[in-house]
């Protein structure tokens, strides 16, 4: 079945930097667009940042500049690099794939960014 696993969040002054990885299983990866998206209490899920199958990104203005998202299809693994973190960036973040019809998510991983 397919399988989401995120890592490498953790707690991480303001202007600091953390890389999140998220390996995929059971599911041809290297043809899905990855996601990467984030959750605060309270408020909707966002799109923080995605790759396509060739490479081609797309981010949310809010982390455009900070944030670089790339993947590894011989690792079967997308990242999600984050740099001049703020406070406001605060949140969980979830992998995501859609496969077929199907939307799948990771466990997701906490990030939070201190003052």
């Amino acid at each position: 079945q397919v399988q989401l696993v995120e890592s490498g969040g953790g707690l991480v002054q303001a202007g600091g930097s953390l890389r999140l990885s998220c390996v995929g299983s059971g599911f041809i990866f290297s043809i899905n667009t990855m996601a990467w998206y984030r959750q605060v209490p309270g408020k909707q899920r966002e799109l923080v940042a995605a790759i396509g199958s060739v490479g081609s990104t797309n981010y949310a203005d809010s982390v455009k500049g900070r944030f670089t998202v790339s993947r590894d299809n011989a690792k079967n693994t997308v990242y999600l690099q984050m740099n001049s973190l703020k406070p406001e960036d605060t949140a969980v973040y979830y992998c995501n794939a859609v496969v077929g019809i199907h939307n799948y998510w990771g466990q997701g991983t906490q990030v939070t960014v201190s003052s």
